[in-house]
Order: C-alpha cells, then structure tokens, then sequence
C-alpha cells in the first residue's frame, strides 16, 4: 500500500504544525529559555525534578547569578551548593549537580548529543534528551508524563500503563516522529 505512507507523513506535518502552534500559543516564560546554554538548561532540569516550575525559578535566578556556568560551579564547596539548594528538597540533585560541573569543566566542550548526556549520574533519559535537545538542538524527542498523555490520547491508547518509564519507551518511538529537525529554535527561543 504505497499510498499510505504519503498520508502518514501527512499526518505527522499536520500534527507536527499543531504542536508547534498550541506550543507557541501556551508556552510559559520561564528564565532558562530566555538565555539558552548547556549550563543553563542542565540546571533548570536537574532543579525540575520532581519540583514545581514556579518553587524552581527564584532557586534557578539565584543559582545562575551566583554560578553562571560550569566552570564557576565546578569551584563550589558542596556547602555552598546545599546551602542554596536549601528547600528545594532531594539533595542528591545538588550533589549530582555539583558532581556534574566538575566533569563538564574539565572538558574543552560539554557534551551534546543524548547519549553523552546520559553518561553523567543522574541524568536520566529524559533529562538527557533534553539538554541535547534545548541547548544543542538535537532532533530528540523529550518524553515525560504530559508527552504521554498528549499521544496516548492521539493515538487512542486506553490500555492502563505499567509506570512512567514503561510508558515513556512505548511512546518515545512516536514522539521522535513528531519531531521536526527544523523547528527546533521555535521550541526553545521565546
């Protein structure tokens, strides 16, 4: 059936256009897209695990005006790093953080890809995908829990899921479908 993959394609544009639009409608400002930088986006994503966006954007303002990079960070004493991580909870993100700068600032790049992203402890998939995917613009797709919902409802998917990374690896494969390499800047600049 030849014709059907003209109409997927099809499909996957027009979807891809409405994606893109609703995001553009709906986005919210948030401090880490208005300058994006591996660091940046490094620090809005370990500090948006697991916490909401608005309990993160006065640590993150605070955070990047104290250490605005990877290098600057890398010099912290793990004190210093708790204390202003003080109330954003699970701890082991600061130290991962901090543990993090330290690498990344005896490279002469930071990584860019996913998969080099994925070799830091406490990266996960998710967090990986998008670093590489909002600072490095990597056609990734990033696949959380809203992803989810967005394409089981889409695909009309009511079958009850194991958990969340079960169901992030069933949906993954068709959301890197819906990714459009070149639209990528429309994501991640305001």
């Amino acid at each position: 059936m030849p014709a059907a993959k003209p109409a997927r394609n099809a499909s996957i544009s027009a979807m891809r256009r409405a994606l893109l639009a609703w995001f553009a409608r709906n986005r919210r400002p948030m401090p880490w897209r208005e300058k994006v930088s591996a660091y940046r986006t490094v620090v809005s994503e370990l500090m948006c695990q697991q916490t909401q966006i608005a309990t993160v954007i006065p640590y993150f303002e605070r955070w990047t005006a104290k250490w605005p990079d990877f290098k600057d960070l890398a010099k912290a004493e793990e004190s210093e790093v708790l204390a202003l991580w003080a109330g954003l909870g699970y701890y082991s993100r600061a130290r991962n953080l901090l543990n993090l700068a330290k690498q990344v600032a005896a490279l002469k790049a930071p990584p860019r890809t996913t998969a080099e992203w994925r070799e830091f402890k406490g990266v996960g998939p998710y967090t990986a995908a998008a670093i590489a995917s909002i600072a490095f613009a990597e056609p990734v797709a990033v696949v959380d829990g809203n992803v989810v919902r967005v394409l089981a409802r889409l695909d009309g998917v009511r079958s009850k899921l194991r958990d969340a990374s079960s169901a992030a690896k069933l949906f993954t494969t068709r959301a890197d479908e819906l990714v459009d390499p070149s639209s990528q800047e429309t994501l991640i600049r305001p």
